[in-house]
């Protein structure tokens, strides 16, 4: 009786493929396939990078947004300049921008929202379609 499932995943970070066979990744790619076939029409995977916002850690709060917000207007700014690098493998370690924890909140909300969106969302797509919510 779910309608729809929404997983936040991870990014890829365009590694090589003797790297995403490890635990970490294998098991997101395992739920990824899951949700998507018991769910083929709604299930909706979203594959950020490095989230920033604000964190708490046992009482402390940790800026995450003090480096990601900086990193991921650095990296828009050239992004022209970058993108012929994105088919080096591992290029998006250093490459693949930041995802502010709003946008990743907004594109959850087009996605409970929104019945023509699913699939698999990349970073831009995540902030696309956070973007489209915000309106």
């Amino acid at each position: 009786g779910i309608p729809k499932f929404i997983l936040i995943s991870v990014h890829d970070y365009n590694l090589p493929s003797f790297l995403l066979t490890s635990g970490y990744f294998t098991g997101k790619r395992k739920a990824e396939s899951e949700v998507l076939s018991k769910y083929p029409s709604s299930g909706v995977v979203l594959r950020p990078g490095f989230i920033y916002g604000k964190r708490k850690v046992d009482g402390y709060e940790i800026p995450l947004d003090i480096v990601g917000q900086p990193l991921e207007k650095l990296l828009s700014s050239v992004e022209n300049f970058t993108k012929p690098l994105s088919a080096l493998p591992g290029s998006d370690l250093v490459l693949a921008s930041p995802v502010n924890v709003d946008d990743v909140a907004y594109a959850v909300i087009n996605a409970v929202i929104d019945d023509s969106f699913f699939g698999v969302f990349t970073i831009e797509q995540i902030k696309e379609a956070a973007a489209s919510a915000r309106v």
